[in-house]
């Protein structure tokens, strides 16, 4: 198996992109992706496209990539379309590494883009009202209600659907298992809000406070709406390729892929943190590294909302269980703390275009790397961890895909 690097990266500003369509917002990342490889569409011999809801909201139901890559000039490729919720577009990239480490491609792009924006309210949410998705959120909550915090009486009510009510009964069960409190959870959000503030890609460019976290309007308690991810476009592409084109082309910049793997969630009782399935998939990422998360300069996770980045970071082993709250109000994950997470904004604030959300996470981590990251950067960074997670199923994800980079 050969070595495989990440040798451009690029991605559109994530938000509202009413005036373009899919294979518009794909065209323009996948442009930058290889102005910064330093590359020309002709060297790309495979491609793995990622989308979620294309085919729903632009009725374009097979062949994305071919209509928005042909006119780039990528054409006579091998190519494949991914779907792995908001794991897509990581998904994708992990086919796109595997193709370069098999030798089965040279230059390999993955890509992932999402419009969930329309004028059309009805239209925009439906996407989030899936029967199987609604169901499973049901059970969720009647499965936790027992085991949650309560909620206090001022914050009783509707929440206004029950994908929310889900992520606030994560959050309860978290409180009630560790003690985490919701001012931990504002700690979390007031500080990607402020990461976010330094991201000229990010959708929200606003830093708040925990105070003006913890006083925004109600989602479901003890969830504000700081605190959860918007409905976001967006697309973002990285190019992969093996050690002999680094050699070619002279590339400087190329960042190391050390190791990346995914896994599905499995059955478990709702409070088994041990056994989530974030622990299980990074545990056996870092043996195939050498490493642990003691070695890690900075990470992105997945955030649809503040709490899932608190169960994420205890679930890659970045703090201990029940801590990263704490952690998170003490400044421990911050920009300039002891292991920054999310200096991208994350996606409540730096968006979450679905398919194009797991590449984002990898273009923040290749700029950080770089060194190219600005007022941003974390200072010495040399190896960085993504945990993206797509879907929900059961009581947890439904997969965890984790990466790790190296310069």
């Amino acid at each position: 198996m050969r070595d495989a690097y990440i040798l451009g990266v690029g991605m559109t500003r994530f938000g509202r992109h009413l005036d373009k369509t899919h294979s518009e917002l794909a065209q323009e990342a996948v442009r930058l992706a290889l102005a910064d490889a330093g590359t020309e569409a002709s060297a790309v011999d495979s491609t793995v496209y990622a989308t979620v809801v294309q085919g729903f909201f632009a009725g374009e139901m097979s062949i994305p990539s071919q209509f928005a890559l042909r006119p780039l000039g990528i054409g006579g490729v091998r190519t494949l379309t991914v779907e792995a919720a908001c794991a897509s577009s990581t998904m994708g990239l992990h086919t796109a590494i595997a193709q370069v480490q098999s030798g089965q491609s040279d230059v390999a792009l993955a890509l992932g883009v999402e419009k969930l924006y329309s004028e059309d309210r009805a239209k925009k949410f439906a996407v989030f009202q899936q029967p199987l998705d609604i169901e499973v959120a049901e059970n969720y909550v009647a499965l936790t209600r027992d085991k949650l915090a309560p909620v206090p009486p001022e914050f009783e009510g509707p929440s206004p659907n029950i994908l929310m009510e889900a992520y606030a009964a994560q959050a309860r069960l978290h409180m009630a298992t560790y003690g985490t409190t919701r001012r931990q959870i504002a700690a979390v959000a007031a500080k990607d809000h402020a990461h976010s503030a330094l991201n000229p890609l990010s959708q929200y460019q606003n830093a708040l406070t925990i105070e003006e976290v913890l006083a925004a309007p109600n989602v479901a308690w003890p969830l504000t709406v700081p605190m959860c991810a918007p409905i976001s476009d967006g697309a973002s592409a990285a190019i992969v390729c093996s050690v002999e084109t680094i050699r070619k082309l002279g590339a400087s910049r190329a960042i190391r892929i050390v190791a990346a793997d995914s896994r599905t969630g499995q059955d478990r009782a709702p409070d088994d943190y041990p056994h989530h399935v974030t622990r299980l998939v990074s545990a056996r990422v870092y043996e195939r590294a050498g490493l642990g998360p003691e070695d890690f300069d900075l990470a992105e996770v997945h955030d649809a909302s503040s709490i899932g980045e608190i169960i994420q970071v205890e679930g890659l082993g970045l703090v201990a269980p029940g801590e990263a709250g704490p952690a998170a109000e003490r400044g421990e994950l911050s920009l300039g703390g002891r292991i920054p997470v999310n200096v991208s904004g994350g996606l409540v604030s730096k968006g979450h275009p679905l398919a194009a959300t797991g590449i984002g996470q990898i273009h923040e981590l290749v700029t950080q790397l770089r060194g190219e990251a600005g007022a941003r950067q974390v200072e010495g960074a040399k190896i960085a961890v993504a945990e993206n997670s797509g879907g929900f199923y059961g009581v947890e994800d439904g997969l965890s895909a984790v990466t790790i980079l190296a310069r």
